[in-house]
Formats: structure tokens, C-alpha cells, sequence
């Protein structure tokens, strides 16, 4: 299995604060990760760190062939115009040719079903529409890993359902997703593996299936039963 991204006894502080630390992981190319866990335990840092967005100790080694990276937030920033010009300007900034833009945009907006509200301020969408949007931004980019940061969290169902099956259609072609969630259905629909971390420690990296039928340590049962406490 070809390693993207690999982190090797990785650690980072607040202050006094040890959000995650001794963190080894490795992400291949055609993953589907979910990094799951109570507040507070570290799974937005991890993120981050993988991204290299954060400072931190340890060693992140990045694979010429993971290189080409973006995140989608769990509020995504639209700028203000249309939103055939947030597609275009993010396609510039990326560095698109020219020429290549407006093919790259109506492939994206197709793709995201926002073909028919393209003329429309991106600001006025809902929020699942503008969270397809972000989606179909990053996809256009054509990354090597897509970082997604909760990207359901302020959702209705039917939005939910909508980003999901963005998520899936990704996956399904190949791309590499690490995802942060809450959503425990979520991670069992869609991801190939579960990583749990609590307390800035990661307890357990499985196949997804794994996670949720294999007896696991006691922390980690609580969570799953909704029984543990951000105190404990």
C-alpha cells in the first residue's frame, strides 16, 4: 500500500495544555479515515497536524505523491460573487492553467448538482448547497488527500445526505479522504478506517468493520456507548 502521509511520535501543546502526543499513523493512497472522539480529544489537532497546518514535535514525512493537499472546514468561507467566480478565483490561486479553468469549474458544479444556481451569490445558498460548493471546490483541485473538518456538523438531514454521497463518489474513485466526525453512523457508512483518540492519545487504528464488532479497551467502549465522560 503506497504511504501518502506518515507521523512518527507527534505531539502538540497548547501552553499547558498536551493536545495530542506519541501519535504514529500512517495514511495510503484510496483511504477513507475517520477520526473519531469525545471534545477535547484531539481529533481537529491531528487533522491540522497532518495538513501541516500546526506546529508540533516529532517527525510528518509527506510522499511526493501526497503533496497536492486540501481541507474543507466545517464552515466553509464564500467569498462575495457568484458562485461560478468561487470556483474560477479558487481554481487561480491554485495555480490552474488558464485554459483548463472553465472546463475543471462546470465538471466541479456538475458534480456538486450546482450547475442551475451558478449565477446566484455563493452567500445565498443554503448550507448544504454551500458546503457542496466547498466540496466541489477542493475536488477541482484535484488533490492528492482531502482533509474534511466535520463537514456535516451544521447540517439537515437532507444536507447530510447530499455531502455524503459527494464523500462516497470521491472515495469510490479513488480518492484519499481523513475526515474528523462526530457522526458514528457516518464513519461506519463511509469509512474505510477508524482512528479514536481520546485524550490527544489515539487508542485505536482498525479497518472500520473491526472498530465497531471487535472487543475493544474499556475508554473506548464507553465512547461508543455514549457513556463516557469529557471528565473521566
Amino acid at each position: 500500500m503506497t504511504i501518502l502521509l506518515a507521523l512518527d511520535d507527534v505531539g502538540v501543546r497548547y501552553g499547558e495544555v498536551r493536545a495530542l502526543q506519541g501519535a504514529a499513523l500512517q495514511i495510503h493512497r484510496g483511504d477513507f479515515v475517520a477520526l473519531i472522539g469525545a471534545n477535547g480529544s484531539g481529533k481537529t489537532t491531528l487533522l491540522q497536524v497532518l495538513h501541516g497546518l500546526v506546529p508540533h514535535s516529532g517527525i510528518r514525512t509527506v510522499s511526493p505523491l501526497g503533496a497536492a493537499q486540501t481541507m474543507v472546514f466545517q464552515r466553509p468561507f464564500m467569498l462575495r460573487m457568484s458562485v461560478w467566480n468561487n470556483m474560477r478565483l479558487a481554481l487561480w490561486l491554485a495555480g490552474v492553467p488558464a485554459a483548463q479553468r472553465p472546463a475543471r469549474a462546470e465538471q466541479a458544479l456538475d458534480r456538486a448538482g450546482l450547475r442551475g444556481v451558478r449565477a446566484r451569490p455563493a452567500r445565498t445558498l443554503s448550507g448544504g448547497q454551500q458546503q457542496r460548493l466547498a466540496l466541489a471546490r477542493a475536488w477541482a483541485l484535484k488533490p492528492d488527500v482531502l482533509f474534511l473538518d466535520e463537514p456535516t456538523a451544521n447540517l439537515d438531514p437532507s444536507g447530510k445526505k447530499e455531502v455524503e454521497a459527494m464523500l462516497a463518489g470521491f472515495a469510490a474513485d479513488g480518492m484519499t479522504l481523513v475526515m474528523s466526525t462526530h457522526n458514528l453512523g457516518q464513519a461506519k457508512r463511509l469509512a474505510t478506517r477508524v482512528v479514536y483518540l481520546d485524550r490527544g492519545i489515539i487508542r485505536a487504528d482498525l479497518p472500520t468493520t473491526h472498530f465497531f464488532q471487535d472487543s475493544l479497551d474499556d475508554r473506548t467502549e464507553l465512547f461508543l456507548k455514549g457513556d463516557l465522560k469529557w471528565e473521566v
